[in-house]
């Protein structure tokens, strides 16, 4: 198994890129997406996140108003930290049991926001970054999120700064211009530097080269 990890800032594009190595025959096991299941109704987990900020976390249906949330933890430092003390435990774990469970001499991608934050980028392979301007990312967020240009820039501040995420990188995928520049790095990726990888593996444990053959 070849284990990779994928970061980059909020909204640099990092679904775009993992989602083409899924097309390429990665298992990407999503941290965003294992964030929103360990908290879903009716989980230990939403439960500790009442227990810490209150009913007010909640929407009327039971479910974490993730607006209201965001709000606050992105304004204060301490609930933050307190949040991610709660769910990234149980993201790990989650993410930990999916690995486990995929195929021999698969390529799994963890696609983890905050990994240089959480200081997991030596535990892997290799390390892809999907980087962009941060007035790039400014712009996405304000689109994609409805924020104001105050409120986004609180967002990326809240992150490691773009230097700390590349010096932690093996590899860059500059997702500044248009989706098929994009598209072209991933499987140059895809084709060279992973392939590399899975042949070594495959060569060390005497097992097949199998995902994307």
């Amino acid at each position: 198994m070849v284990r990779i990890a994928l970061t980059g800032g909020i909204a640099s594009g990092k679904t775009l890129v993992s989602a083409e190595l899924a097309e390429l025959g990665a298992v990407v096991i999503d941290s965003d997406l294992l964030a929103r299941e360990v908290v879903a109704p009716g989980t230990g987990g939403l439960a500790r996140v009442v227990e810490r900020f209150g009913p007010g976390a909640l929407r009327a249906d039971g479910s974490l108003d993730r607006g209201r949330l965001g709000e606050l933890v992105f304004a204060d430092d301490a609930a933050r930290e307190d949040l991610n003390a709660i769910v990234h435990p149980l993201v790990r774990r989650r993410a930990a049991e999916l690995e486990a469970a995929a195929a021999a001499g698969s390529v799994v991608v963890h696609v983890i926001p905050l990994l240089v934050e959480t200081d997991q980028h030596r535990d892997f392979d290799g390390v892809v970054v999907v980087d962009a301007p941060a007035e790039t990312q400014v712009s996405r967020l304000m689109h994609r999120n409805d924020l104001t240009t105050q409120e986004a820039r609180a967002r990326l501040r809240a992150q490691a700064p773009r230097t700390d995420r590349l010096e932690a990188a093996d590899w860059v995928v500059d997702n500044s211009g248009d989706v098929a520049s994009t598209i072209k790095q991933v499987h140059a990726l895809w084709d060279g530097p992973i392939r590399e990888l899975r042949s070594r593996e495959a060569t060390r444990t005497g097992g097949p080269d199998q995902p994307g053959n």
